[in-house]
C-alpha cells in the first residue's frame, strides 16, 4: 500500500526489496535504452581522459629528467630542468586531452537530459493519471498536500539522480579505480603507503562532516521551534494576557532557547576539532606521502623520477577529491532508491478502472433503488454508517434529504457516486446493478453540487466549460443564463473571461454556486444530486440559486440534501434519517401532520 514518506526521515536505508522495487523504473528508461546506453559510452571516455590530466600535469610539473642523481647531490632546480620541447609536447597533449573531454562531456550531458526528462515526462504522466483514478478511499488515506509535495520532491530527487547524480557516481568511481592503477604503476611502494592513509583519512574527514552538519541541523531545528513560540504566541497574544500567562510562556521560550545556545556551542566545538583534524591530519597525511615520495626521489638509492613523483602527487590529490566525494553521492542514490521505490508503489496501485470492473452501459432514465443498503467506511470498520437503507425514485422524481449531521446524507451522495461500495445491499440504476455498469459511463449521466464549491484556476468560461469540455460559446451562454449567471458574469469587465483566481476566490459564494450550476446544466444529466447547495447563502443570493436550481432539476431524478427545509418542501418524497435509518418519509404536507414527528420539530425549530 502506497504511504507518503515523512519529510523527517532523510535517511533511506537500502534493502533487496526496496531495490527490487526501484528496479522498475527501468521499464521507463527501456524506450531510450539506446541513447541511454551511448551516454554511458561518453561518461566513460569522458572518464577516462580525465585519468590522464594528472599524469601529463605531473610530466609538465616535473620537467625532463636529466641524469640520475648522484649520492649526495641535490636536485637542480626545477626551471634548469625544464625541457621546452618537453613543455611544448605536453601542453599540446593537454590541449588535445582538454578538447575530447570537453566534446565527451558534452555529449554524455545532452545524451543523460534527454533520456532523464523523456523518462521524467513519461514518470509525471504515469503517476497523475494513477492519482486521478484513484479511489476515494485512497485520499482518505494520504493528505493530498502531503501527497502531492512527497511527489513533486521524489520526481525532482529522481530526475536529478539520472541526469547527473549517477553519472557523478560511476565517474568518480572510475577516477579512485583508474587513479590506483596508475599510482601502482608509478611506485606500488607509495601507492601502498598512500592507500593506507589518505583514503582512510577522507573517510574519516566526510564521517566528521556528517556528524557536524547533523548538530547544525538539530540547532536549526530548534531555531525554528523557537520562532514557532514566537509567532503563536504573537497572534494569540490576546489568550496569552487574558489567561495571564506571560511567565509561562517566557519559560517555555527560555528553555527552547537554552537548547539553542548549548547545541550552537556544541557544534562549534566539534567544527574546531574538525578543522583541527584536517590541518593536522589530512593534510599531514598528504605532506608525509610527498616527504616519503621526495625521499625516493632524492634518496641515496632514488627508484621515482621527478616527473613520476609530480604525477604520483597529482593522482593522490584527485583520488582524494574523489573519495571524499563518494559517500554524499552514495547517500543521494539511496535516497533516489527510496524515492524511485515510493513512485513506483504509487504507479503500481490498483486504480478505479482495475477495481470497478463493469462494462455495462445500458439506456439510464433516472429510476435508482436502494435495498438494505448496508456502509462502514474502509478506515472505520466499527462504525456502520448506514444500517439497511431501502427506498426507491422513479425517473425524473425529487427525492431530498433530511437530517441532523452525521444521519449518512452526505454518504448516500457518495455511494451514488460509486466513491465507494456498499458493504451489503443492492444499489440499482434502472433495474441493473451498478457494479455491472461502466463506472465513467454511469458518472457521466451524472452532476454533482456540493455545498463547498470549488472551481478551478481558470477563466469562468472555462470552469463553466468543465462540464462539456466541447461545449460551444453559445452552449455555455445558454447555460449561463439558466443557472442565473449571466447577468453578473457581464458585469465583469472582461466578462466570461474573467479569472476566477485559485479555488475561485475572486467570486463570492453565490456566485461561485451559480457557475457550478452552470456547470451541471452544460453537462445534461440523468441523475442530479444536491448536497445543500443553499445553506451557506444570503438571502438574495440563495432566491437565485434556488431558482437556477429549480431549472437545473427539470425532467432530471434529483437527489437534494437540504438543511434548509424551505427548500425542499416541492420534492416528490422527503427521507428523514436518523444515525443511518429512514425514521420518517413521505411529502411536506404528509411529514408535518405527524404529530412530534422529527421532521415538524426540525421544521419548527427552522421557522422559529
Amino acid at each position: 500500500m502506497f504511504r507518503p514518506k515523512k519529510e523527517k526521515k532523510e535517511r533511506v536505508k537500502l534493502s533487496k526489496d526496496s531495490v527490487q522495487k526501484a528496479k522498475r523504473i527501468f521499464k521507463y528508461l527501456k524506450p531510450y535504452r539506446g541513447v541511454f546506453i551511448i551516454g554511458w559510452i561518453f561518461l566513460f571516455l569522458s572518464s577516462s581522459a580525465g585519468l590522464f590530466f594528472p599524469y601529463l600535469l605531473g610530466q609538465l610539473l616535473g620537467g625532463k629528467q636529466t641524469a640520475t642523481p648522484v649520492v649526495g647531490q641535490t636536485d637542480t632546480s626545477m626551471l634548469e630542468n625544464l625541457s621546452f620541447d618537453n613543455i611544448n609536447t605536453v601542453a599540446l597533449m593537454l590541449l588535445v586531452l582538454f578538447i575530447l573531454q570537453s566534446v565527451f562531456s558534452f555529449f554524455r550531458i545532452v545524451l543523460f537530459t534527454k533520456v532523464t526528462e523523456n523518462t521524467m515526462r513519461d514518470i509525471r504522466k504515469d503517476a497523475f493519471s494513477k492519482l486521478i483514478y484513484m479511489p476515494m478511499n485512497f485520499f482518505n488515506k494520504n493528505k493530498v498536500g502531503e501527497l502531492t509535495s512527497r511527489l513533486s520532491s521524489d520526481i525532482t530527487l529522481v530526475q536529478d539522480t539520472l541526469r547527473t547524480t549517477i553519472a557523478e557516481f560511476v565517474r568518480q568511481i572510475i577516477i579512485i579505480l583508474g587513479s590506483i592503477v596508475f599510482l601502482v604503476i608509478v611506485s606500488w611502494k607509495l601507492s601502498l603507503i598512500m592507500l593506507a592513509t589518505v583514503p582512510v583519512m577522507a573517510v574519516i574527514a566526510v564521517l566528521f562532516g556528517r556528524f557536524i552538519r547533523k548538530l547544525s541541523k538539530q540547532a536549526q531545528e530548534a531555531t525554528a521551534s523557537s520562532n514557532t513560540i514566537i509567532e503563536e504566541n504573537m497572534m494569540g497574544i490576546t489568550n496569552v494576557k487574558t489567561f495571564t500567562n506571560e511567565l509561562f510562556v517566557m519559560a517555555k521560550y527560555r528553555k527552547t532557547i537554552e537548547d539553542i545556545r548549548k547545541l550552537n556551542i556544541k557544534s562549534g566545538n566539534w567544527r574546531g576539532v574538525f578543522v583541527s583534524f584536517i590541518i593536522m591530519c589530512l593534510f599531514g597525511a598528504i605532506v608525509f606521502i610527498i616527504w616519503q615520495g621526495l625521499h625516493m626521489t632524492l634518496g641515496p638509492d632514488p627508484s621515482l623520477n621527478s616527473r613520476d613523483f609530480f604525477s604520483f602527487v597529482m593522482f593522490t590529490v584527485f583520488m582524494g577529491a574523489s573519495i571524499g566525494s563518494v559517500p554524499d553521492l552514495y547517500a543521494s542514490l539511496q535516497k533516489a532508491i527510496g524515492a524511485t521505490e515510493h513512485l513506483m508503489e504509487l504507479i503500481n496501485e490498483s486504480t478505479e478502472k482495475e477495481i470497478y470492473l463493469g462494462k455495462n452501459k445500458p439506456d439510464i432514465k433516472g429510476k435508482v433503488s436502494f435495498e438494505e443498503v448496508k456502509f462502514h467506511y474502509p478506515e472505520r470498520p466499527d462504525v456502520e454508517v448506514l444500517k439497511g437503507m431501502s427506498f426507491e425514485v422513479d425517473s425524473g422524481g425529487k427525492i431530498a434529504l433530511v437530517g441532523a449531521s452525521g444521519a449518512g446524507k452526505s454518504t448516500i451522495a457518495s455511494l451514488l457516486l460509486r466513491f465507494y461500495e456498499p458493504t451489503s445491499g443492492n444499489y440499482t440504476v434502472d433495474n441493473v446493478n451498478v457494479k455491472d455498469v461502466d463506472i465513467e459511463y454511469l458518472r457521466d449521466q451524472m452532476a454533482f453540487v456540493p455545498q463547498e464549491v470549488i472551481l478551478f484556476s481558470g477563466t469562468i468560461r472555462e470552469n463553466i466549460a468543465f462540464g462539456n469540455p466541447e461545449a460551444t460559446d453559445e452552449e455555455i451562454d445558454s447555460a449561463a443564463k439558466k443557472a442565473n449567471a449571466y447577468n453578473f458574469i457581464k458585469e465583469f469587465p472582461e466578462g466570461f473571461e474573467t479569472e476566477v483566481g485559485d479555488r475561485g476566490i475572486q467570486l463570492s459564494g453565490g456566485q461561485k454556486q451559480r457557475v457550478a450550476i452552470a456547470r451541471a446544466i452544460l453537462k445534461d444529466p440523468t441523475i442530479l444530486i444536491l448536497d445543500e447547495a443553499t445553506s451557506a447563502l444570503d438571502a438574495e443570493s440563495e432566491r437565485l440559486v434556488q431558482e437556477a436550481l429549480d431549472n437545473l432539476m427539470e425532467n432530471r431524478t434529483s437527489f437534494i440534501i437540504a438543511h434548509r427545509l424551505s427548500t425542499i418542501r416541492k420534492a416528490d418524497n422527503i427521507l428523514v434519517m436518523d444515525k443511518g435509518q429512514i425514521v420518517e418519509q413521505g411529502k411536506h404536507d404528509e411529514l408535518m401532520q405527524i404529530k412530534d414527528g422529527v421532521y415538524a420539530n426540525l421544521n419548527e425549530l427552522q421557522v422559529n
